[in-house]
């Protein structure tokens, strides 16, 4: 029987991993073991069929939200909003400034409003993705920065309500979450090389 040829993307994919695997340093070998585990399959499989409801069909839109006006991913650039005023907040709870509560609650909810945009590129890059590695790190990705969203919003309900004290607390964690989710994001990015097509940046 003839052999079946390897999947070129699978091929790529684990040629480049060979080449800048770092067995000496935890980080990129946790990276690793998430581009390897199966278990991530299925969650990958969730993120595709919400990807595949919200995300426009492919045209103008589509391609503007992967970032072809700009010329590299739009996500990249959005997901700065978020942290940086969940950033702001945390550091307001620090210093303590006068009226530094009310204005910590502002800075959470803004960096809620500033979520629903950063999951759509996100969730648009995700469509493009060329392999199962990819779409399993991308979906760790994003598992993180939900449970990070998740707490910053029981951080806003608590601080709302007055308890400014158990916010900061939820807020430590939610950002604890998210640098998870950044790391992964840059692996992506950054080692992987996903997605490796930007409309118009050829």
């Amino acid at each position: 029987m003839p052999a079946v040829p390897a999947d070129p993307g699978t091929a790529a994919a684990t040629a480049s991993r060979a080449g800048r695997r770092r067995p000496d340093r935890p980080l990129p070998r946790i990276a690793d073991a998430i581009e390897q585990a199966p278990g991530l399959d299925q969650a990958a499989a969730l993120f595709d069929r919400v990807s595949r409801t919200v995300v426009p069909r492919a045209g103008a839109l589509r391609d503007e939200l992967r970032g072809r006006s700009l010329g590299h991913p739009v996500h990249s650039i959005l997901t700065d909003l978020p942290i940086g005023l969940w950033t702001a907040a945390l550091a307001l709870d620090v210093t303590r400034p006068s009226g530094h509560a009310a204005a910590s609650r502002r800075l959470v909810a803004l960096g809620l409003l500033a979520v629903p945009p950063t999951v759509l590129t996100g969730l648009t890059d995700f469509r493009a993705l060329t392999s199962k590695q990819p779409r399993r790190v991308a979906s760790a990705h994003a598992a993180f920065n939900t449970a990070g969203t998740l707490l910053a919003l029981a951080s806003w309900q608590a601080r709302r309500s007055g308890r400014s004290g158990l916010g900061t607390v939820l807020s430590v964690a939610g950002m604890g979450a998210v640098g998870a989710g950044g790391f992964l994001g840059g692996h992506l990015a950054q080692a992987m090389h996903e997605p490796r097509h930007v409309p118009g940046a050829e």
